[in-house]
């Protein structure tokens, strides 16, 4: 697997051969030693004249969002295959599955990304932006609300499972900014997938998450653990999977809307039974996961 430090070494010297003269100037300072630098090396003499159109092209390519690592096509080949292989070897290690996620999932993000315009939830979720994160969630309110309620059984989620909604990886693979923001989205609504599908979050939990998640957004990470998660389980618990558990999830995750189309931030008092019914997911079959 390619090491992102070699990546972003790479891309940098890449740029700066291609740089305007001034930017070209400092490739000394970005790749060489620091040691001859400070020795009294000098610079080669360069011009230092930019261009504003000049500026201004580099900027769009390298500020898409903040921490956009602008890719080429090969890279993002090296990047899906060392991704995979880790991913597949070591399913918690969640960074390399957030790189398979972004290096292999445009065509299905822009699915997404037209699902959410022509819906009025979703594009007022695109115009708006909102993040799931501890600083943008009244924990302690949501913890104070009936039991049975999305917000409160999404809490229990998170202390039951001991996970965070500030774990997920910022986006920085994908050459679109609004796509970063679906892809983004998709990453912070898991966990209420998790609360409204019942499902925990050990490696049979995920494993049907990914194929509800598989069916819903088309993204080749979650078919990929769908179908390669399984080789993990025993006997037992892979027969739970095939015979009760992924049929379930395929048949919710194709009758339900696009899960990206509700605003979730605004229903954390609606009953988990009525949002699943309105979004369309089926009632998790009564087997312990």
């Amino acid at each position: 697997m390619l090491p992102i430090c070699w990546l972003g070494r790479a891309r940098m010297g890449g740029w700066l051969r291609r740089a305007p003269g001034s930017l070209r100037g400092l490739r000394a300072l970005a790749l060489g030693s620091p040691a001859s630098i400070g020795r009294g090396d000098q610079l080669p003499h360069t011009d230092l004249t930019v261009t504003a159109e000049e500026h201004v092209d580099e900027e769009r390519y390298y500020q898409l969002y903040p921490g956009h690592i602008p890719t080429s096509p090969l890279q993002k080949a090296l990047l899906s295959a060392g991704s995979a292989f880790m991913a597949l070897y070591n399913p918690y290690r969640h960074d390399m599955v957030a790189v398979l996620g972004e290096t292999t999932g445009s065509s299905a993000l822009r699915s997404l990304r037209d699902k959410m315009r022509h819906d009025p939830e979703g594009y007022q979720i695109l115009q708006e932006r909102p993040r799931i994160r501890l600083s943008t969630l009244d924990v302690t309110g949501l913890q104070g609300l009936p039991d049975g309620t999305f917000g409160r059984e999404y809490v229990r989620f998170l202390d039951s499972n001991r996970v965070s909604p500030d774990t997920r990886m910022p986006v920085k693979f994908v050459d679109d900014e609004e796509l970063a923001y679906v892809i983004q989205r998709y990453r912070e609504v898991h966990d209420l997938m998790h609360t409204l599908l019942g499902m925990p979050t050990n490696m049979l939990g995920e494993v049907v998450v990914k194929w509800f998640e598989a069916v819903q957004t088309g993204l080749p990470m979650c078919i990929l653990g769908a179908v390669f998660g399984p080789v993990r389980l025993n006997a037992r618990k892979l027969q739970i999977l095939t015979t009760e558990l992924i049929p379930w999830a395929v048949q919710s995750g194709r009758n339900a809307s696009c899960v990206l189309n509700f605003y979730y931030e605004n229903r954390w008092e609606q009953t988990v039974e009525s949002l699943r019914e309105e979004i369309g997911i089926l009632h998790p079959p009564a087997i312990c996961v």
